[in-house]
């Protein structure tokens, strides 16, 4: 029997008069991989960003593991079991790898345990033997990864990915699902991405955003198959 990690409902935001997010009924259920897609303006970001505690809304509900945490700052819900990684990237550029991984991980662990977890987690985003070059001197590419890294040193129950093959090379990206894949059951996953080919190969469910409002839900296959969705999104009819 699943378990419903996230759920929201009726969850809006309007930035003065534009509507951004309107009445977005979500459920994510334990250990479950979903994407979110949709164009451009589309409203992913603000939606995740609500989830998140980032971004206050308007009106509507956020619960996570049960509990109502609309209100929430986002430092509480990290503290929760949420990690989220920014479209663009967030890293200490005067700090090395393993020190940026470092400040996530003492989150909720020390000593010898945090830098345990800081080279497994660097290792498996294949980043160990860059543990103390300074990220400023990182590639764009490795950067996504590194960040990738700091939310998985966390140990999230949940992990929300916005848009993070951006930036890397095609081995890089055939290494990244392999990972999600490899997360899925461990962690619970919500992925932004615009890359068809992740989203096909990793997710188990697609929720598509158009204008703020969900347009359709369902697996992969499905959502490719879909006429609306084809038509609003993925440029065919």
């Amino acid at each position: 029997m699943t378990t419903c990690l996230l759920k929201t409902r009726g969850l809006t935001k309007h930035f003065g008069g534009l509507v951004a997010v309107e009445g977005v009924d979500f459920e994510l259920q334990q250990g479950q991989v979903r994407a979110l897609i949709g164009p451009n303006g589309a409203g992913k970001t603000t939606l995740v960003g609500m989830i998140s505690g980032r971004i206050s809304p308007t009106s509507g509900m956020v619960e996570f593991d049960g509990q109502n945490v609309t209100r929430l700052p986002a430092h509480k819900r990290i503290m929760a079991g949420m990690a989220y990684t920014f479209q663009i990237t967030s890293v200490f550029v005067n700090l090395s790898a393993g020190e940026n991984v470092a400040l996530a991980a003492r989150r909720r662990l020390n000593g010898t345990e945090a830098d345990k977890a800081v080279r497994k987690s660097l290792d498996r985003l294949g980043l160990l033997d860059r543990i103390d070059q300074e990220a400023g001197e990182l590639s764009y590419g490795h950067q996504r990864l590194l960040e990738i890294a700091m939310g998985l040193v966390q140990n999230p129950r949940l992990l929300i990915l916005d848009e993070p093959t951006q930036g890397l090379s095609d081995g890089e990206i055939a290494d990244f699902k392999l990972l999600v894949r490899e997360l899925a059951g461990e962690t619970t996953v919500l992925l932004i991405e615009h890359n068809m080919s992740v989203v096909m190969e990793t997710a188990d469910e697609v929720t598509v955003l158009n204008f703020g409002e969900v347009l359709a839900e369902g697996t992969p296959l499905a959502i490719r198959e879909d006429q609306t969705v084809q038509s609003a999104y993925l440029g065919t009819s």
